[in-house]
């Protein structure tokens, strides 16, 4: 490496009042990504250099992993930190991108790792003299270049997959939110607390907490659609005869009060035989249906629709995302025929059932696509391109 791409430096020396873009890379072959502009005075002291196209860039700390890439045009007059090394290739003898490619995956890899000592955590940083001594196979530059032309030709047709099938989940997801937009009546006056009111739970003190007893339904297992226990706190099992108003039911519709709207989706969950026993905590918001003329079925499907999510503003209480079982209460709604109520039940859990076995489909898809361009990169340097 050091013959065929020796380290470059250029230090800049960033000026208080100049606006500079700095540059950082992603592992695994995923490529140059640009930070936020940031001041001379922001960089301070830091050590910075200059980025040019063409330079191999290597990021120190996670190049063991693939952090590898070649600055392009639109790198130009970017920086730098001494986390990242700038190689310049010498043209005649070595491609920029043939020798990213080849630090990506296998033998190139590898060579990485053993240049890069253990550290904490993911970080290994890259030793430069080491890299400097790294022996590279290297077959005639024309060579190189063909092997690169192919590669990248396969590679816009792995990302063309990858924008189709990207395409294909956003036309999905625009699909279910306009089927449960016709869905559902327009209110003709009524609201949400004629047919149902809110119970909120107790305010458990994490004093009372202990290993194991009595789960608590706390806003953080509530998840979409269902009750989610990875993180679970306990009371006392005699608690569930003290605090009996909170027990929870199979059943029961919750809703998060903190957060209830999050990029997944709203956090709505049903509660099942296997989430009992628990006890509802605060900010969770218990259904307790007040009229008969609402299915619960219908009620659980329109709390997960844009319906819901459109009709209530979170806002910020303490820096945090809330709503009250007041303003649930209090959002417009109208219930049609207990009949037509299981219509459109049935109607959307046929349409949800063929959304889910597509998606199925997709992250198989998917998993397929992601393995497209290490498979490309391994032949490509086994000669089999």
């Amino acid at each position: 490496m050091g013959d065929i791409a020796p380290l470059v430096r250029r230090p800049v020396e960033a000026l208080a009042n100049e606006t500079y873009r700095e540059i950082g890379i992603r592992s695994f072959g995923k490529g140059i990504f640009h930070k936020p502009p940031t001041t001379g005075l922001e960089i301070g002291s830091k050590r910075v250099f200059a980025i040019e196209p063409g330079d191999l860039l290597f990021n120190i700390v996670f190049a063991w992993e693939g952090a590898v890439a070649v600055a392009a045009d639109t790198e130009r007059g970017m920086i730098g930190s001494h986390r990242f090394l700038t190689c310049v290739v010498d043209r005649q003898r070595a491609d920029a991108k043939f020798l990213s490619y080849w630090f990506q995956r296998g033998e190139g890899r590898s060579a990485l790792q053993q240049a890069s000592p253990g550290g904490a955590g993911r970080n290994r940083t890259l030793g430069v003299e080491k890299l400097a001594e790294l022996a590279i196979p290297l077959p005639p530059v024309d060579e190189q270049r063909r092997i690169v032309a192919r590669i990248e030709t396969l590679a816009a047709k792995v990302k063309e997959a990858r924008g189709l099938r990207a395409n294909a989940s956003a036309q999905i997801e625009a699909l279910q939110s306009a089927s449960q937009a016709r869905a559902f009546a327009v209110p003709r006056g009524e609201k949400v607390g004629d047919y149902v009111r809110f119970q909120t739970g107790y305010a458990f003190r994490s004093e009372w907490f202990v290993p194991c007893g009595i789960r608590l339904a706390r806003n953080v297992n509530v998840a979409h659609g269902k009750l989610e226990w990875s993180d679970t706190q306990y009371v006392p099992d005699s608690f569930r005869q003290e605090f009996s108003r909170f027990d929870l039911k199979s059943g029961d519709l919750l809703v998060s009060l903190d957060r209830p709207v999050i990029s997944t989706g709203v956090k709505v969950a049903r509660v099942r035989e296997q989430d009992l026993p628990s006890l509802l905590l605060q900010r969770v918001a218990r259904a307790i249906f007040v009229s008969d003329e609402l299915d619960p079925d219908y009620f659980f499907i329109w709390l997960r629709s844009p319906a819901f999510t459109s009709a209530i503003d979170p806002g910020r209480s303490n820096g945090v995302p809330h709503i009250s079982h007041k303003d649930i209460e209090a959002i417009p709604f109208s219930a049609p025929t207990r009949k037509e109520q299981r219509r459109i039940v049935a109607e959307l859990d046929a349409l949800q059932t063929k959304i889910d076995s597509v998606k199925r489909l997709q992250t198989a898809t998917s998993a397929g696509i992601d393995a497209l361009m290490p498979a490309i990169l391994d032949k490509a340097f086994k000669g089999e391109l």
